[in-house]
C-alpha cells in the first residue's frame, strides 16, 4: 500500500507541474517564452510506461490553446490559424518523443542538451509549416527555396525566446522533480 501511495503522489506531482506550466501560457510573457518545450520534454521523460504520458501534456496544451485562441487572441484567430497550431502540436510531439527516447538518465547535461535540441526541432517544424501555408492558399512566403530561407530568417528573432523559455521551464520542471526526489539514488519516473 505504501508503494501505491508513493506512486500516486509522484503521478500527482508530475501532473500538477505540467498543469501549472500550461497555465503560465495565459500570463503575459515575451514572444515564444512558453512552457511548451519544457512540458513536452518533462512528460516524455517522467511518465515512462503509462498511457497518459502522451495524453496529459497534449490535453494541457489543448486546453490552454482553447483559452488563448478564444479568450485572449480571439480577434486574431482565423480559418488559417489551425495550420500554425499544427506546427505547434507537431513540434510539441517531436520534443515529447525526444524526452521519451533520448533521456534514459536525467542528468543536467542531458537535460540541457535535449532542451536546446528540442528548441531547434520546434523552430524547424513550426517555421517550416508557416512556409507551407502557401499550399493552403495563404501566401505568406513563396513556395521556393528562397521563400523557405526568408521564412526561417523571419523566425530568428523569436528563436531566442523559445530557447530561453525551454531552458527556464526545463530547469523549473526537472529541478522541482529532482528536489522532491533528491534522497532517491536515481530519479523516479511514474
Amino acid at each position: 500500500m505504501k508503494n501505491a501511495t508513493k506512486t500516486r503522489n509522484q503521478w500527482l506531482l508530475a501532473l500538477g507541474l505540467i498543469v501549472a506550466a500550461a497555465l503560465t501560457r495565459l500570463l503575459p510573457h515575451p514572444y515564444n517564452f512558453t512552457p511548451l518545450g519544457g512540458m513536452a520534454l518533462f512528460a516524455g521523460t517522467v511518465f515512462r510506461k503509462q498511457w497518459y504520458s502522451l495524453l496529459i501534456p497534449f490535453v494541457a496544451l489543448w486546453i490552454s490553446d482553447l483559452a488563448l485562441n478564444n479568450l485572449i487572441y480571439g480577434q486574431y484567430f482565423d480559418s488559417f490559424s489551425w495550420f500554425g497550431s499544427l506546427g505547434t502540436y507537431l513540434g510539441f510531439a517531436a520534443i515529447f518523443l525526444l524526452g521519451r527516447y533520448a533521456l534514459s538518465r536525467m542528468k543536467p547535461a542531458n537535460i540541457l542538451s535535449m532542451s536546446l535540441i528540442g528548441s531547434g526541432i520546434f523552430f524547424l517544424i513550426s517555421n517550416g509549416l508557416v512556409w507551407m501555408q502557401g499550399f493552403t492558399g495563404l501566401m505568406t512566403y513563396p513556395l521556393t527555396g528562397s521563400g523557405l530561407i526568408a521564412c526561417y530568417a523571419a523566425g530568428i528573432p523569436f528563436f531566442g525566446g523559445t530557447i530561453a523559455g525551454d531552458l527556464f521551464y526545463n530547469t523549473l520542471l526537472f529541478g522541482t522533480w529532482y528536489w522532491v526526489h533528491r534522497s532517491q539514488p536515481i530519479w523516479q519516473t511514474v
